[in-house]
């Protein structure tokens, strides 16, 4: 068969091009390559024993995440970091996988603060049934697993419960948010910035906001969110400061 149309190439060309991509990104977001840094095709390809297509195509993806820009005849510079594409989940992850971490968390906790309690207000007032019965569901669930270091499992209905809101906030724009609400959650659990079972007063909270959802009670949404948002400002203190 003709390489060029064989499957078992494009799985292995894809294989490369993720594996470098994999080690670009957090060197890129983490410090290694500075904003204002030449990366030479030719030298990417030999360092990491990949073709030159495998190099290309990472660095298509670096060019979405505005990450890097190709320039000719000198090579791929990276990009400042207020160019940065820094919601997208991507770019979340590598930052959250370094040095960075704890300004990242309480970054992006920060505008969680801001966002967040307005969506739960407007889910208050108007939600369907449907998504407020999700809601109240998701609560349960995260109270069933708040205990005996299930955190797997919690962090699973904790942002499934945040993008429910979000969703029932009916703004498309709020919506959007939840993969990187998803991301903030996952990087607490997966970097252990997270007690070992959840604070018993924050599961609290996640029910009371859906019960303030599910009754209509825009204020009250608002305010208990923003008193779970606060909360993990001020984990945050504690655990990575």
């Amino acid at each position: 068969m003709d390489q060029r149309t064989d499957p078992r190439t494009d799985r292995r060309q894809t294989g490369l091009h993720a594996t470098l991509l994999a080690a670009l990104g957090p060197a890129i977001t983490g410090g290694e390559h500075p904003p204002g840094a030449i990366l030479r095709t030719d030298a990417l390809a030999e360092r990491f024993g990949v073709s030159r297509t495998a190099v290309r195509e990472a660095v298509r993806v670096l060019e979405s995440l505005r990450l890097v820009e190709s320039r000719r005849r000198l090579g791929v510079r990276v990009r400042p970091r207020e160019e940065w594409d820094v919601l997208a989940p991507q770019v979340i992850r590598w930052r959250m996988a370094g040095a960075d971490r704890p300004r990242q968390l309480r970054s992006l906790t920060t505008l969680r603060s801001a966002i967040e309690p307005v969506a739960a207000g407007l889910a208050a007032r108007q939600a369907t049934p449907a998504q407020c019965a999700e809601v109240t569901a998701l609560a349960m669930d995260m109270v069933a697993t708040s205990r005996g270091g299930r955190l797997d499992a919690y962090l699973a209905h904790d942002i499934a419960f945040h993008r429910a809101v979000l969703r029932a906030s009916g703004n498309e724009m709020f919506a959007r948010l939840g993969d990187v609400v998803a991301e903030v959650l996952t990087a607490r659990t997966r970097h252990g910035v997270m007690f070992p079972d959840p604070d018993p007063a924050a599961v609290t909270l996640h029910v009371r906001v859906a019960e303030a959802v599910r009754t209509g009670d825009a204020a009250g949404a608002e305010r208990l969110t923003r008193e779970i948002t606060e909360g993990a400002l001020r984990e945050l203190d504690v655990l990575a400061p």
